[in-house]
């Protein structure tokens, strides 16, 4: 009892190092994962000398991290983005797997003198690229959105198969005719469960009149979770089956939808600092300089052969231009996920397994600075960069049981046409009106003559059959401004 409070007191010190960290790598123009891993490496056995040293312990944790990392992920990839990419996005959650796997496997056996299964162990390792830093920096690079809809959506799938080849691999298991019959049904399944939870939740919550709008984003949040949970009892993927929950629900018409997604992208800065922070904990700096060449090896192997060549493959069906192969070969980003997968066969006692955490560890480093901070320019250098372009439309929804009625609360993001549409010009369905424009902090009833700004906050009252009408005319009202009709723009 008498080590409660400094271990609250410890980690509370930690979190808030960790949040004020996002703010220093922003002005450094570094991933801000890299100062998680120094703080973890400061409180650390060459630090402050606490010795954390138990890689079972560090996998269950980190694969508890990366489900949440992959909640977040999923709840706030929006469909209309990577709808586009889908094809492109599953390629390289599978195709460039394989690829990867392949090529790195054989390279490494041949310059590093690994056996077989070592070698395609590292390759499975380091096959997978990773969500937290897909999210974190793409998201806010200013490229275009299909590029980012397709790393989004391998970096969201991807972690499955890869999963699986490394346990495989881990154990020994005998390879034959039945295993890519096991793989696509583990993969099948894992899909089929995300999306039956993500409906059913949904559905759900939609229905519920749960007692606080706290609890909503709760709900969500244990759908995924319990998503994950049913996937590894049945077999199957239960990565694959949170992300998809994520994303079903994050692009369903939710009660208090802006909460939830506020919590869970919460949730998932705190699943990431933990992550980060317990992997620089779990790190030795002594078997890091040992592992320093065989990483960079093994980085190089990755950065300039294998992952332009799973790109390449993948990309050859669906006619993506050079430039874009560019910097999909470029942006698979490396993270905290190789770090956790490679200690898995470390768990299961694999001869040499050590030496594959510790060189994962160098290369997430040099690859994380490399990559991380050259994304922008090599974007801009190729002509893929979209600054400046207005942010989606904001539509949240609080549900008004006993009126059999909604309330859509509506921000008006900069960039968006509905800046200067008259109010009389929004011409919302019969059901449906605005009831008040907050604007400057200042709130007002607005009339037909009322003309909407940027950043202006509108509440919106709705009947429960005109609201899909409205939310559709509000969104494409925002993308085409006051002809959208004429425009062709539907809103959906």
């Amino acid at each position: 009892m008498d080590q409660l409070p400094v271990i609250l007191g410890t980690g509370a010190a930690v979190l808030l190092a960790s949040v004020i960290a996002v703010r220093v790598s922003i002005r450094l123009g570094l991933p801000s994962l890299l100062l998680y891993l120094g703080i973890g490496v400061l409180i650390g056995e060459a630090g402050f000398g606490v010795r954390f040293d138990d890689p079972t312990l560090t996998q269950s944790l980190g694969l508890a991290a990366l489900v949440m990392i992959l909640t977040e992920g999923g709840l706030t990839t929006r469909w209309s983005a990577v709808k586009p990419a889908l094809g492109t996005g599953i390629a390289l959650s599978t195709v460039a797997v394989v690829v990867s796997v392949a090529v790195t496997g054989a390279a490494l056996h041949w310059l590093l003198g690994l056996d077989w299964r070592m070698a395609l162990l590292w390759g499975s390792v380091l096959a997978s690229t990773d969500a937290a830093a897909v999210f974190s920096v793409l998201r806010t690079a200013g490229i275009g959105k299909r590029l980012v809809g397709a790393l989004e959506l391998e970096s969201g799938m991807n972690d499955a198969p890869v999963y699986i080849a490394v346990v495989v691999l881990a154990e020994g298991t005998t390879v034959d005719w039945t295993l890519p019959l096991l793989v696509i049904y583990e993969l099948g399944a894992g899909l089929a469960i995300g999306l039956g939870f993500g409906w059913l939740g949904a559905f759900a919550l939609r229905k519920a009149a749960l007692p606080a709008t706290g609890l909503y984003p709760l709900a969500t949040v244990a759908v995924c979770v319990l998503a994950y949970s049913s996937g590894q009892f049945a077999h199957a993927s239960g990565l694959l089956a949170t992300y998809v929950a994520g994303v079903v629900l994050g692009n369903s018409k939710l009660p208090h939808r802006s909460d939830t997604l506020s919590f869970a992208e919460g949730l998932g800065w705190l699943a990431q600092i933990g992550l980060f922070v317990l992997l620089g904990l779990y790190a030795s700096p002594e078997r890091l300089l040992e592992a320093l060449v065989p990483g960079l090896v093994a980085g190089g192997v990755l950065l300039l052969l294998a992952r332009p060549l799973s790109v390449l493959c993948s990309a050859l069906p669906f006619r993506v231009p050079w430039r874009d192969q560019i910097f999909l070969s470029w942006a698979g980003l490396r993270g905290a996920v190789p770090i956790v997968l490679a200690l898995i066969p470390l768990a299961e006692g694999v001869p040499g397994a050590q030496r594959l955490v510790d060189a994962v560890f160098v290369l997430v480093i040099v690859l994380t600075v490399l990559q991380g901070t050259t994304l922008a320019p090599l974007a801009k250098l190729l002509g893929l960069s979209e600054k400046g372009g207005p942010t989606e439309l904001e539509v949240d929804a609080a549900p008004l049981d006993e009126l059999g009625a909604e309330l859509l609360q509506v921000r008006i993001q900069p960039g968006s046409r509905m800046h200067g549409v008259y109010l009389s010009e929004l011409r919302l369905p019969a059901g449906a009106t605005v009831s008040l424009v907050v604007r400057d902090g200042a709130g007002f009833t607005p009339q037909k003559t009322s003309r909407l700004q940027e950043r202006d906050q509108l509440l919106v009252v709705t009947t429960e059959k005109a609201r899909d009408a409205a939310e559709r005319r509000i969104r494409a009202v925002d993308r085409a401004g006051r002809l959208a009709r004429w425009r062709g723009e539907s809103g959906r």
